[in-house]
């Protein structure tokens, strides 16, 4: 099938492999990006926007600055070395995507084939089906009965989805596309213009991950805990693995309503993996009793849910942007009941 996208598109979806052709023809390079006002202002409000808000902003009119912004954000973003701002910038472009595919079916069809997807017509039940294969990889991460194999349509090795499913698994391809291009531990001799913005990134990073918060209530109630930290726990008392991003929210959310780092110390020890010296350094750094002596809070809710560790969601939840409000919220709600 002939492909349905434009150069708009291009300029919509820039992370496309025909959109990345486009960018060579321009002859962007690193060298020249800060001399390249409207290119170099974009870029920044793209990734500012991601960090902020996790989407990358209104597009320019202009479709050549526009795609070449994109290529200079990859190395703004790059240029930060931070693993938190790169899961950032790759789900605000995702979801930026996804809000831009909600029609026409062809162009969703050909966004697909750029990933070579197995995808066609879902006629008569649906309105795509793709490869099984496609599909599993896609919706690993997926939670809901809505996405379980057993309640799709299936046929000859295809599922059956309706338009709605289709661009949700096409998100995560894309995220999955822009990590791995920004999966770079740096690029050398850049110019200083490029270094300043990112050490201004990082400090914005860090304000909205947040390392102080009102002083917590004095008595524990784990009734209060949030359901990701709950899970978390439950993870913990089981023995079982956890994410570094998890391992830092559990401990940071613990430390902050009134647990010492001693008795984090005993939890851990379960673990298969325990490192006496190195889990006492690490809770003790988080508890400010190292280094530069701040008291880390776990991150807020955007970047849980960013990194996985958002679970089990409830109606407070809606209602909440960090899991210490929860906690604080809940704790007042079952002191008053």
């Amino acid at each position: 099938m002939e492909s349905a996208l434009s150069s708009e598109d291009f300029a919509k979806y820039p992370f496309l492999k025909q959109a990345s052709k486009q960018i060579e023809e321009l002859q962007f390079t690193i060298g020249s990006l800060a001399s390249e006002k409207p290119v170099f202002d974009r870029a920044q409000e793209r990734v500012k926007k991601a960090i902020l808000d996790v989407n990358t902003g209104e597009m320019v009119k202009d479709k050549a600055t526009e795609i070449s912004s994109f290529a200079a954000s990859l190395i703004l973003v790059i240029a930060t070395k931070n693993s938190w701002i790169k899961k950032r910038y790759a789900l605000a472009v995702a979801k930026t995507a996804h809000a831009q595919m909600l029609k026409p079916k062809e162009k969703i069809e050909s966004i697909a084939k750029d990933f070579n997807w197995d995808i066609a017509e879902g006629k008569p039940y649906k309105d795509f089906r793709i490869g099984f294969s496609i599909y599993l990889k896609n919706s690993a991460h997926m939670h809901g009965s809505e996405w379980k194999i057993i309640n799709q349509i299936m046929d000859k090795g295809m599922v059956y989805l309706n338009r709605d499913k289709c661009i949700r698994l096409l998100q995560e391809e894309i995220k999955q596309r822009v990590e791995k291009r920004l999966d770079v531990s740096e690029i050398k001799n850049l110019p200083e213009e490029i270094t300043a913005i990112a050490e201004e990134l990082i400090k914005l990073a860090q304000e909205i991950m947040g390392q102080e918060i009102e002083e917590m209530p004095k008595v524990v109630i784990q009734a209060a805990f949030p359901p990701c930290i709950n899970s978390l726990y439950a993870d913990a008392a089981k023995s079982h693995h956890l994410s570094h991003i998890g391992r830092f929210t559990l401990t940071s959310f613990l430390v902050n309503i009134g647990m010492t780092p001693e008795g984090l110390n005993e939890m851990y020890k379960t673990f298969s993996d325990y490192n006496e010296r190195l889990t006492r350094y690490q809770i003790e750094h988080i508890a400010g009793e190292r280094g530069s002596g701040t008291k880390y809070t776990c991150p807020q809710c955007s970047v849980l849910q960013t990194h996985g560790v958002c679970k089990n969601r409830d109606a407070l939840c809606g209602s909440i942007y960090h899991p210490l409000r929860y906690y604080q919220r809940k704790q007042k709600s079952l002191n008053s009941g």
